[in-house]
């Protein structure tokens, strides 16, 4: 994708996503870190929603990966990897450390990240909603070194892929969109 054309994308979806009950934001931002925080609501019971989001490569973006096919993403539970397969090898893109029927906690860097000297903490929290949906927030807490300062370089960004995942999961869960494509509508 181009990069006009993936500013372009990412500014609809944003603006879909928005008036759809999603809400993006830079939480907190330094030198040496930083924290986003992504809150949807989704219109599906939470045991819905908890295993769609273990389902990674059904609304991932494939554009956000190593490979160009979200659907060679992984959730492993048991191994603790979030994982994608290579032609020639693998990524470990997180380590998943927590895992309930409400929460997936995982730790790592996401994407470029992993070529600096920072890690993070990313969070999935699932609650009830009073209409039978869901309340998704999601929180990433990155902290360590990155030539330029790690919330000046990477908080926008990061936010916004992340923002973009939640956006796919929710049309995903919502809509039951086939794996690997985008979401309805995006």
């Amino acid at each position: 994708m181009s990069r006009a054309f993936g500013k372009i994308f990412l500014a609809a979806a944003f603006s879909l996503g928005l008036a759809s009950g999603a809400l993006a934001e830079v939480i907190e931002s330094g030198l040496g870190g930083f924290q986003v925080r992504q809150v949807a609501s989704l219109e599906a019971p939470l045991p819905a929603v908890r295993a769609a989001l273990l389902n990674v490569g059904a609304w991932w973006s494939s554009d956000h990966t190593y490979s160009g096919n979200a659907a060679n993403l992984s959730m492993d539970l048991t191994s603790g990897c979030f994982c994608e397969k290579l032609k020639d090898g693998f990524v470990r893109h997180m380590t998943v450390v927590y895992a309930d029927s409400r929460t997936l906690r995982l730790w790592g860097g996401l994407g470029p990240l992993q070529t600096t000297g920072a890690a993070g903490h990313l969070a999935f929290n699932l609650a009830e909603s009073g209409s039978g949906g869901t309340r998704l927030v999601l929180t990433y807490d990155v902290g360590g070194f990155a030539r330029g300062g790690l919330g000046p370089v990477w908080a926008a960004p990061v936010d916004e892929v992340l923002g973009l995942q939640v956006l796919r999961l929710k049309s995903y869960v919502e809509s039951g969109a086939k794996a690997g494509g985008p979401p309805p509508g995006h």
